[in-house]
């Protein structure tokens, strides 16, 4: 029966087709290393899944913000664990994002023909820092508060637009309930949908592409013709 539900499935959307391509593609000899693209990936996973937990509860008012968040954190049932999780992963986050860039840097997987491949992952980076950004202001405690007022006054530095970019940010000349409404709404909407699009543009490079292997150590010059000369002898 699940067989026969399977091919009519098939028949109509291709299903195995990207399986295949997806779970069961041959890859080349790699190293640990080369996981933390998914491990990035399984974090991200877990943080859409406790994020869309936490918006069940969270109340994005200044009067109401941070009693929601210890209402999750001491009364809903598993809610200090689900929001444990979303507090780690996020962290982890974004080491294994620098740490999957660097990977990427030392094995030159940016080069041809994956420079696009780079560039989506580079904007995937951005966005995860612009999710740090917003998500550390939603508890809207005093370190809340304070570190994202030291973080605005980093960005009013920006030369030409730092003081536009400030005001932006805040909705006007200080932290306020604006600025909290417009960190949840790029916390939960808008950095998410982009998040979406660049996720699946980015995995649909690596398989068109395929993982990079490691960068093989070519011979020397002067090596060569020793080579050459014992498997003459042999």
């Amino acid at each position: 029966m699940g067989t026969r539900v399977g091919d009519w499935i098939d028949q109509r959307s291709g299903w195995r087709d990207s399986w295949n391509r997806v779970f069961l593609a041959r890859i080349p000899n790699i190293s640990w290393g080369h996981t933390l693209g998914a491990a990035t990936l399984m974090a991200v996973v877990i943080l859409l899944i406790t994020g869309l937990a936490l918006t069940f509860y969270y109340v994005s008012s200044p009067t109401d913000a941070h009693q929601s968040v210890q209402y999750i954190t001491n009364v809903v049932p598993l809610g200090w664990l689900i929001r444990g999780l979303h507090h780690w992963a996020a962290s982890a986050l974004v080491v294994l994002s620098v740490a999957h860039l660097i990977r990427v840097v030392i094995h030159g997987a940016y080069k041809y023909p994956r420079e696009f491949t780079w560039f989506t992952g580079i904007a995937l980076l951005l966005l995860v820092f612009g999710f740090g950004l917003t998500g550390s202001l939603l508890p809207w405690d005093q370190r809340a508060y304070w570190a994202t007022e030291v973080r605005i006054e980093v960005f009013a530095t920006v030369p030409f637009i730092g003081d536009w970019l400030a005001r932006f940010l805040q909705g006007g000349d200080q932290l306020s309930s604006l600025t909290l409404s417009r960190f949840y709404s790029a916390h939960v909407w808008l950095f998410p949908l982009l998040l979406f699009g660049l996720v699946a543009v980015h995995l649909r490079l690596v398989l068109r592409h395929g993982i990079s292997a490691r960068p093989k150590e070519e011979p020397r010059r002067d090596e060569e013709p020793r080579k050459r000369e014992e498997a003459s002898l042999l």
